[in-house]
């Protein structure tokens, strides 16, 4: 084997490796290769789930920095009081991830989905600039601001999408229940994650959390390898899909394109997007949140976003409803799509409640600072 070739196998295995969801680790390759073989072979309910393939009214929302966001709307009836669903991917994701929600749901609301910057179908990152939570809370208020300008807006997020519509509530207060009405996160996390260890044991796992930030660098120096590397390294990529995107016995096809979505994204925005987990404070968001109803759901097994922190983001919250998957992962959102779907149902009914109870107290209090007729003496 030329050195060139074992230097993209490398950099394909530890892009693969680092692209799951920002985590992940080469643990057990052989038995998982093995179990991988035996799961292609047994009935999969998803095999003719046309995964991907639903569009809408596609759109472009220019961001103020210049970079062109790729959207998708699926229109519904108009109605004062029907909300506009926006959904935000997560990293190495794309709004195609929200697959299950957007079959379901077609109809019942107005529909948005979008790619985040570097993503799917929006455009690159821009050269030398720097890339922050800040700016993707940003992004996330262009897309609004074009595609909802009027009307409730209710903001679903999956793990980086979730940060995102975090920093968008402390960046932007004021949209916090006026405009935005109810909040639904998936996989979130309000406190810096630990890039560090990606399940490896011990002394290696240490070593390996000190080396990927440098790693990932040196990767995205050399993109002809990393891809090389990637279609080498194809099924190591499956496996790691699979063992940190879902839990035991997962779907194939819905880890097959999990796989399509993580190794479909540059290595140059896996490098920029990477030191962002380790920077993550989303405390100035919470005071922000507590004014709309917010639901949040998590996998019990999710070894990328470790559920501790989601169920500590929910203990900070007054008005929340949580749901966690004891049989599923990362991608929540795909393996229990039913549960997710029903939590985010669930969420638009209380918002419609809390709308109709403002509704009667307003209508209360302006009857009760209706003027009376002065009743003279002489009337009956």
């Amino acid at each position: 084997m030329s050195k060139l070739v074992a230097a993209g196998r490398t950099a394909g295995l530890i892009s693969a490796w680092l692209g799951v969801a920002s985590a992940g680790a080469a643990v057990g390759f052989a038995a998982e290769r093995y179990v991988m073989g035996r799961s292609f072979k047994r009935d999969d309910p998803y095999a003719d789930e046309p995964l991907g393939s639903l569009r809408g009214r596609t759109r472009t929302v220019t961001t103020d920095d210049g970079v062109a966001l790729h959207v998708d709307v699926d229109d519904a009836p108009a109605s004062a009081t029907t909300p506009t669903i926006v959904f935000t991917n997560g990293f190495a994701l794309t709004g195609d991830s929200w697959h299950f929600q957007r079959r379901d749901l077609r109809g019942t609301a107005r529909l948005v989905f979008w790619d985040q910057r570097g993503h799917g179908d929006s455009d690159p990152l821009p050269d030398g600039r720097e890339l922050t939570f800040d700016r993707l809370g940003a992004d996330l208020g262009h897309v609004i601001d074009a595609v909802a300008p009027t009307g409730p807006v209710v903001l679903a997020g999956h793990s980086m999408g979730a940060m995102t519509i975090t920093a968008l509530a402390a960046m932007r207060p004021e949209l916090f229940g006026r405009r935005v009405v109810g909040v639904f996160l998936v996989a979130n996390s309000a406190d810096k994650l630990k890039v560090s260890g990606f399940g490896l044991p011990g002394f290696v796992g240490r070593l390996a959390g000190r080396a990927a930030p440098g790693a990932v660098t040196l990767l995205a120096r050399r993109p002809d390898l990393v891809e090389l590397g990637r279609r080498m390294g194809s099924d190591l990529s499956y496996v790691l899909t699979r063992r940190y995107g879902f839990a035991d016995g997962g779907s194939p096809r819905l880890v097959e394109f999990t796989k399509y979505m993580n190794t479909a994204i540059p290595i140059d925005v896996v490098a920029a997007y990477f030191p962002l987990f380790g920077e993550l404070d989303a405390s100035g968001a919470l005071p922000v949140l507590a004014r709309v109803p917010v639901s949040v759901v998590a996998g019990e097994h999710d070894l990328v976003i470790p559920v501790e922190h989601t169920r500590a983001f929910v203990e900070q919250l007054p008005d929340v409803a949580y749901v966690e998957a004891t049989d599923a992962g990362h991608m929540v959102l795909l393996e229990r799509h039913e549960l997710v779907t029903e939590a985010l149902t669930d969420l638009l009914r209380r918002v419609r409640r809390k709308d109709r109870r403002e509704q009667r107290t307003k209508t209360r209090v302006a009857s009760m600072r209706q003027p009376r007729t002065p009743r003279g003496r002489n009337q009956k």
